[in-house]
């Protein structure tokens, strides 16, 4: 227990039809919330690192944090870098100690897109760190509170998925099929053929990334045609945003900054423990 692989989590998921949550840390409060809900349901997660921290200063301590939080964990986690846009910040991903990463280059031209996974899937590997790449665009910043909506022009394009899974060799695959980063606008509206079309031809697990504020209806449908890990971090942000504030009220203004760093752990949690319900995670034997 502690670290374990990314494939050792998706491959089950795969193949007996449920999704493992993976969820951003914000900081050292959100870590141990994440880590608490791996150990206290038995089921295993993603914790996932952010890259832009990586544009921040003196971050190392944090890296280093979370990688002896799950590694003295009695739970399983994954630590993943999300949406690294760029061959570097991978490389930093593994040098933090990551030991799964993405590499987002759903915005550059397909081919280009491919040969770069293709060069960070062979260093990676080597370094025995697992690969999650994009093809299709999924729109929105991260944790954006705005709303948007999914346009279908950057949908994932299943012969593209294809090319791009066998060229590059990744070990797990996000898809774009009418989710959004951060809140929808309006009620979201998935492409559920396009979505049982790749996983038909795909044979590496599929990512569904947006996940927070999806129906629950929405989830199970996915699931059942093929995702086997979901993104899931804005609405996790709001809720821990909302029930600071709810604190701070009921204390007049004047709350303990221990209480409040309590109710972060508590709200990332279950919050946590909710999605993974939701999502069919079974506990990890």
């Amino acid at each position: 227990m502690g670290l374990i692989k990314l494939s050792k989590v998706l491959t089950p998921a795969m193949e007996q039809g449920y999704a493992v949550g993976a969820f951003n840390t914000a900081d050292f409060n959100y870590t141990e919330g994440l880590a608490r809900a791996a150990e206290e349901s038995g089921k295993p997660l993603i914790m996932m690192l952010p890259s832009y921290y990586f544009d921040m200063q003196d971050m190392e301590s944090f890296y280093d944090f979370n990688l002896d939080r799950i590694k003295k964990s009695t739970g399983n986690i994954v630590y993943h870098l999300d949406h690294g846009q760029s061959f570097d910040i991978c490389m930093k991903g593994i040098h933090a100690g990551c030991n799964s990463i993405m590499f987002d280059g759903s915005r550059l031209p397909f081919e280009e897109n491919i040969a770069i996974t293709k060069e960070i899937v062979k260093i990676a590997h080597a370094c025995n760190v697992e690969v999650e790449a994009e093809i299709g665009h999924v729109a929105a910043p991260e944790g954006n509170p705005e709303g948007s909506v999914a346009k279908e022009e950057f949908f994932t394009n299943p012969d593209n998925a294809v090319t791009f899974a066998k060229e590059t060799g990744v070990d797990a695959l996000a898809v774009a099929v009418g989710t959004v980063h951060g809140v929808y606008r309006g009620r979201p509206k998935l492409d559920y053929e396009r979505l049982k079309e790749i996983r038909r031809r795909v044979d590496v697990p599929l990512v569904m990334h947006g996940g927070s504020g999806l129906p629950e209806e929405d989830f199970q449908n996915a699931i059942k045609l093929g995702i086997t890990k979901v993104n899931f971090f804005t609405e996790m942000m709001l809720k821990t945003i909302t029930n600071m504030y709810n604190a701070i009220e009921e204390k007049n203004g004047k709350p303990r900054y221990i209480d409040l760093q309590q109710l972060i752990v508590k709200t990332v949690k279950e919050c946590a423990e909710e999605q993974m319900e939701i999502f069919g995670t079974p506990p990890m034997k």
